[in-house]
Parts: structure tokens; sequence; C-alpha cells
């Protein structure tokens, strides 16, 4: 059960948005898999809103393999055609191809670095708690998203502009970008669990 009595971001409004927020937004990821997931879902929300891709995340995950990368790697231009057909997910060729894409660039980095969680941690270095008091005080982006966005197009990477750059960040934890009167800055701050 949501408590609606809390304090949180001013975005984070509806059933799935506010479970979203309280248990996902801003806290450090490190599994590859959901690294990718959110990777996907960060370039599918492009020009959307978040709403729209956390609605259709189980349609995602159904079509992409569990958000499996070595998997998604593998799709081809079959793949691509059942895909433009799934009412579950954008139908959209170039997000669907990029997914794709963005999975074998995964891949690659996770066979050079061991983990993409190492590679794209050591870009950005520790967690950094940002202190907004609105929503609307936060940056689309920053320097570091910008450097980030560099490094994946660099790579190989599409869909990764330094804006989707700096909702992945914000999404897998690189930045605390909860307001200040928000209940998870709080936590995330404090190192504490809920």
């Amino acid at each position: 059960m949501i408590d609606s009595t809390i304090s949180r971001c001013s975005w984070a409004v509806g059933a799935t948005m506010m479970s979203y927020h309280d248990n996902e937004w801003g806290r450090p990821q490190h599994d590859d898999t959901v690294l990718y997931e959110f990777l996907l879902l960060e370039g599918a929300q492009a020009g959307l809103s978040w709403s729209t891709i956390l609605n259709r995340r189980p349609g995602y995950r159904k079509a992409f393999a569990n958000f499996d990368p070595h998997k998604v790697s593998e799709f081809d231009t079959k793949d691509v055609e059942r895909l433009m057909n799934n009412t579950g997910i954008i139908r959209n060729r170039r997000k669907i191809e990029s997914a794709i894409n963005n999975a074998t660039r995964f891949v690659e980095v996770q066979q050079e670095y061991g983990s993409f969680d190492e590679f794209v941690w050591g870009i950005s270095g520790p967690t950094v708690t940002n202190n907004f008091s609105k929503t609307t005080d936060l940056p689309a982006s920053t320097p570091v998203s910008h450097k980030m966005s560099k490094i994946l197009k660099k790579r190989g990477f599409t869909f990764v502009g330094p804006i989707i750059c700096y909702a992945f960040m914000q999404t897998i934890g690189i930045v605390n970008d909860h307001t200040t009167d928000c209940f998870v800055h709080k936590v995330l701050s404090s190192d504490a669990d809920i």
C-alpha cells in the first residue's frame, strides 16, 4: 500500500509513478540487467512522458527478453518487424533498432570492462546528492551527462544524448535529484533503508 500522505517529488502522481519514485528512481543500481533496462526505457521515452513508458514496461520486458542484453543483441530484422507490430511497446522503428544496437554495444562494454556497471559508474564517480527544493530547478543535462553522452556515442550507442543520459543518471542513482522535501531524498542522503 502506498502512503499518499508522505512528501514526495511533485512529479510522483498516481500509483505507478509513486511506486517507481519510492522504490527505484535515484536508488543506486549496479545490476547490469537493470542498467540495460533503464538505458532502453530512457531511449524509448525520448519525446514522451515517463508515465507512458512505465505503463508499457511489462510489454517492454516481454518484447525485449526480460531486458537481457545478450539475447537482445541477437535480434535481427525479423525481430524488428515483430516488434513494430507489438502494441505493448512504442512502435518507433528508430527506437527499436536503437534498443537492439545498444544491446550489442552494451555486451561489448561488458566484455571489455567486466560489467557495464563498472564502466558507467566509472564515468561519473560516486553518487552526487543535489539539494533542489523544486522539481523545476532540476537541470535537463550537466557536464557529466554531456561527457557520458560523448563516450557512449563514440562507442556506437544511439539515443544517448546528454538529456537522455542525465535522465538515466537520475534513474540509476548516479545523481540524487529528489527534492529536499521528499522523504526519499532524506533516506538516500543518510544512506538509510526505507
